[in-house]
């Protein structure tokens, strides 16, 4: 596989570097730290490229002094866990829990995890920090020096994300929540108290994509009278479209096309201001670039990747990902580069693993472009400024969720998701621990 071989190469130049200080390497729940409790709960877990089973498996229970069990009463799909399913992320294994979304109620507490107790309603933070590394005690959570321990990361990267929940051992190997159940290390740092005045529907999303939007636009340096232009008319582009006009933009123009062409026309209702761009319905001769020129002169301010470098548009990159050969399509990184005005900037939200090639490095130097690595969103740090946006009605979460879904139908509800179904833009999955549907949310639909 092209990216253990690039990682291992990367692994000769830098060293392991420093092993990280974590104290849990339990990864899932199929193991004796599950299983001394007897209990069974229903959990997805990953069964092949494509696949995924919702089965039986062992209940998790506190094993470090600071860990929280949560009792899920809501999860999700998000777009990044795609990556997942298709296999394109590594050492992903049979088995795996999925899900980096959710929220819950405390079911049980470690003697050290003191600021949460039993029956609090609380949404999960996606990466797993410890609170006192020097990463922590700059707000830099999601590179927690402290939850994640692989070497190939270490070796690719140069450094580590924190570890996350379900999303394969790459970060840390931890079962994630579309379960019934979850095991949260450091439970006093990585949940976030639900207040009685907001529904699961809402908090759930604080646990990323919302998080991760505003990182978006806030480290993109989004401000007043900018033109934005947004790749991906998904959930995190629908948000990054609200952030911006929300932190002083001008104009946001979306760009989307494909089986996801919809989601232009479903964004427009949620946000009537944005601008779209369809590129499959681009006139002949033209493209992305040489449109969004003629939109704005000398292009947009600012450019924000929604979509990620797995999908790639022509047949080279295709080919050369199929090979092996990189891991990641620099086409929309292209796009966005040559698009924007000269000293305009980039920032990069979507997923990509490691290395691409045909980069137009060329167009980012001699334009003066800055390229800005999003990196994983520092949840922790928003999210009660998130919260009480969303307290004070400056800010719907449900503007995006579409669909409520059983934890049951998992198998169908990812194939439907992977798909772009028409109208499926966020959804709410539900467990036997769920309450009612709140006012305005989605009512259930049996796939």
């Amino acid at each position: 596989m092209a990216f253990t071989q690039a990682a291992n190469l990367v692994e000769k130049a830098v060293g392991h570097g420093e092993n990280a200080s974590i104290t849990t390497d339990v990864s899932n729940y199929n193991n004796e730290h599950g299983m001394e409790t007897g209990n069974l709960i229903q959990a997805t877990i990953w069964d092949g490229k494509n696949q995924v089973k919702v089965v039986k498996m062992p209940m998790p229970r506190v094993v470090d002094p600071g860990d929280v069990i949560v009792k899920i009463t809501g999860s999700t799909i998000c777009g990044s866990d795609l990556h997942l399913y298709h296999g394109v992320i590594p050492q992903l294994e049979k088995g795996d829990v999925l899900g980096h979304e959710c929220c819950g109620v405390v079911e049980s507490v470690g003697p050290e995890a003191d600021k949460v107790k039993v029956g609090d309603r609380v949404v999960v933070s996606f990466p797993i920090a410890c609170g006192d590394c020097p990463n922590c005690k700059k707000e830099l959570f999601s590179q927690c020096e402290r939850t994640n321990e692989n070497t190939i990361e270490n070796a690719l990267y140069g450094k580590r994300t924190a570890g996350m929940f379900g999303y394969s051992h790459f970060t840390g190997g931890f079962a994630g929540g579309q379960a019934e159940y979850l095991r949260v290390p450091y439970g006093n740092v990585n949940l976030l108290s639900i207040p009685d005045d907001v529904p699961d529907e809402k908090a759930l999303f604080l646990s990323d994509v919302l998080a991760t939007s505003w990182h978006c636009v806030v480290d993109t340096g989004v401000k007043k009278g900018d033109v934005v232009a947004i790749w991906g008319a998904g959930p995190i582009g629908q948000m990054c479209a609200q952030f911006s006009f929300f932190h002083g933009a001008d104009r946001v123009i979306m760009i989307d096309g494909g089986n996801g062409a919809w989601r232009l026309d479903y964004v427009k209702t949620k946000v009537p201001e944005v601008e779209t761009l369809n590129f499959t319905d681009l006139p002949k001769g033209e493209s992305v670039t040489s449109q969004l020129k003629k939109m704005v002169h000398g292009g947009p301010d600012v450019a924000l990747e929604c979509a990620a470098g797995e999908y790639a548009k022509g047949w080279v990159h295709y080919f050369e990902q199929m090979l092996g050969i990189e891991t990641d399509s620099s086409e929309i990184l292209n796009e966005m580069i040559t698009s924007v005005r000269s000293f305009g900037r980039v920032g990069v939200t979507g997923i990509y693993a490691a290395y691409t090639n045909h980069f137009n490095i060329g167009a980012l130097m001699e334009t003066g472009v800055r390229l800005i690595g999003n990196g994983q969103a520092p949840v922790h740090k928003y999210w009660k400024e998130l919260m009480e946006l969303i307290q004070n009605g400056q800010l719907n979460p449900l503007d995006m969720v579409t669909h409520r879904v059983r934890l049951e139908d998992m198998e169908k509800v990812y194939a439907a998701f992977d798909q772009r179904d028409q109208g499926m833009q966020k959804i709410f999955v539900q467990t036997r621990h769920s309450a009612p549907p709140s006012d305005g949310a989605p009512k259930l639909t049996v796939m």
